[in-house]
This record gives C-alpha cells, sequence and structure tokens, in this order.
C-alpha cells in the first residue's frame, strides 16, 4: 500500500536537511559560522609584538565577520602553552590561535609533543627579521663593538628573548656560532618583558623583531643594532645595517599567522581565510602595521603550508647543528 503523498514530501524534505547538513558541516554546527564569538589565542604575554598584531587584526575583523574576535592571552613556554590549547579544543572554529616561527623551533627542542601537523594552518598575517637591539644610553653603538665585547669576554652579555625556543633565542644563538661568541641568554615569557628588562638595564640586549621595540626605538629609548634580513628595512630604520652588511652571513626571518585546531570543517577553514585576506587589505591595519613596523607578508592557506614546512626543516637542522638544549 502506497503512503500518502504529504507522508512522502515529509520523508523528502527530512532527507533534503540531512544532504544539506552533511554537505556543510557549518550548517551542523547551528547556523552559518560563525554564529557566535571567536576565540583567538595569543601565545604570548600582553604588549609584545604578537600581541599587538591580533589586537589591531581582531579590530579590523569586525568589517569582515559577523562576529567579533576575542583575544585570549596564554602564554608561557615560547607559545607551547597556547598552542596546546589549540590543539586540543573542538575543531569548530570557535577557537584559533595566532601562531608564530616558534611552532617550527620548540617540538625539536623537546618542549612540544604536538607540531603544526596537528593544526591547520588558514593563513600568514606577516613577516620579520630577527634583531639585535640595547638601550640607547649602551656603549655599544655597533653590532662590530657589540660582537667584540661578547668575545673578549664569553658569557658576559646578557642577551633577552622571549623564552627557550623562540626567535630570539635561536636567532642570538645562530649569531654566537656566525661570531664566533658566546652569549648568555635570558629567557622571559615573551618578548614584552625581556624589553622592559632592557630598558630597566638589567640585561644588554634583546634579541626580538623590529615590531616589538619599534615604539621604543621611536621614543629614542632603543638602538637597533642590526636587522637578520637579507635588506634593510623601512619605518625609521634605513640607518640600521643587515648583518650580511657587516660580514656576518645570517638571515632569520620570524612570522605570524593564523591556525584552526585539526580537523576543522573545509567551508570554515575557507570562510576564515576569506575574511583574513580581506582584514588584511583593510587601511587602518595597514597603517598600525607600517607605524609598529610589522612586516607585510600574507600568504593563503597553501603557500603558508610551504612555509611552515620549510621552516620547520630549516631550524631542526639549525638545532641540531647547534647542539641547542632547553
Amino acid at each position: 500500500m502506497n503512503e500518502p503523498l504529504h507522508q512522502r514530501r515529509a520523508v523528502l524534505r527530512a532527507l533534503a536537511a540531512m544532504s544539506a547538513t552533511a554537505a556543510c558541516p557549518a550548517l551542523a554546527q547551528g547556523g552559518a559560522y560563525p554564529s557566535r564569538p571567536i576565540e583567538l589565542i595569543v601565545p604570548f604575554a600582553a604588549g609584545g609584538g604578537t600581541d599587538v598584531l591580533a589586537r589591531a587584526f581582531a579590530e579590523a575583523a569586525r568589517k569582515h565577520l559577523p562576529q567579533n574576535l576575542v583575544i585570549l592571552n596564554k602564554s608561557g613556554a615560547s607559545g607551547a602553552v597556547g598552542w596546546a590549547d589549540l590543539v586540543s579544543a573542538k575543531p569548530d572554529g570557535y577557537r584559533l590561535a595566532v601562531i608564530t616561527v616558534e611552532l617550527t623551533m620548540i617540538p625539536h627542542l623537546g618542549l612540544a609533543k604536538f607540531t603544526a601537523d596537528d593544526m591547520t594552518p588558514v593563513a600568514r598575517l606577516n613577516a620579520d627579521p630577527a634583531t639585535i637591539a640595547v638601550r640607547a644610553d649602551s656603549p655599544f653603538t655597533t653590532i662590530e663593538a657589540f660582537l667584540a665585547a661578547a668575545r673578549k669576554q664569553p658569557d658576559s652579555m646578557r642577551v633577552g628573548n622571549a623564552g627557550p625556543g623562540s626567535l630570539g633565542h635561536l636567532s642570538a644563538a645562530a649569531l654566537e656560532d656566525k661570531a664566533g661568541v658566546r652569549f648568555n641568554h635570558v629567557p622571559f615569557r615573551g618578548a614584552n618583558p625581556a624589553v622592559l628588562d632592557l630598558l630597566g638595564g638589567h640585561i644588554e640586549a634583546v634579541a626580538v623583531t623590529p615590531v616589538e621595540v619599534a615604539t621604543y626605538v621611536a621614543a629614542g629609548k632603543i638602538r637597533p643594532l642590526a636587522v637578520m634580513s637579507e635588506q634593510r628595512i623601512k619605518a625609521g630604520w634605513e640607518n640600521v645595517p643587515t648583518l650580511k652588511e657587516r660580514n656576518v652571513d645570517l638571515v632569520i626571518h620570524g612570522w605570524r599567522g593564523i591556525a584552526a585546531p585539526k580537523g576543522t570543517p573545509p567551508d570554515v577553514v575557507a570562510r576564515l581565510g576569506s575574511a583574513i585576506a580581506k582584514t588584511m587589505q583593510d587601511p587602518a591595519l595597514r597603517e598600525t602595521m607600517a607605524k609598529q613596523n610589522m612586516g607585510e607578508g600574507y600568504l593563503d592557506e597553501a603557500a603558508f603550508k610551504r612555509v611552515i614546512a620549510r621552516d620547520n626543516a630549516t631550524f631542526k637542522a639549525l638545532i641540531e647543528k647547534l647542539g641547542i638544549k632547553t
């Protein structure tokens, strides 16, 4: 006996709804993504370069996402604390994290049991060279004088960084290797605390990225001695030489990007990627980045993954060569 027409129609409607939900995971989450605020983990202390960029990005993204990005600072272990939170988060797109180049370093140092393969990179936001900087009243006015003093008295030059295995730590270690010197590496829970200790006269230098000292350089309180890039950078740093100009063949860059938990639905990743691409063109964000001397360097998901794979191989080899242990 045939089913009544209205029953057959009800069954067909139910099957159509189930098919749509299967094809679009975001619908299964209760509406178009995002339907509520998105948490963005910043794995370093407030006030540092990563935090500055994350907050400027979150503000600009308000124009391109229907929900706000809520910043959560979770610092520690050169980013490992915050990223561990991301790795264990539900892959629904409502908890993201800023990832940095340290993600390609700390697994090789035994500071993390996870790797970049345990998350989904969405897009790179920017890229910066590492830099060595001192207080403006420091007796060291050139990188040559700084290295000469370190060579004369090994371990006497205290160089602050954002933590064991951070970009600052490894860039300073690579500089030791290239220049034949030995520093006293001083780790902090982020770049900003290191910079504050430099200003307080507790350490002789910091190894960070330009954005993390840009405000103090502009105010005449900190003097960058060199940048670890192929070419000089702009925004008031035109007179700062590269290490290569000073006969130290060393180029090291950092970067910052956005990642989601592994297993996040492709449609959610695509939605985020589209919003990020538009946000990075926002005039106010670009102005903030320029003022803070944040190097541009947006990359989409595919290109970003290639950079992560390259840097993972590079820093793995560097850590093994230098025998760096934490």
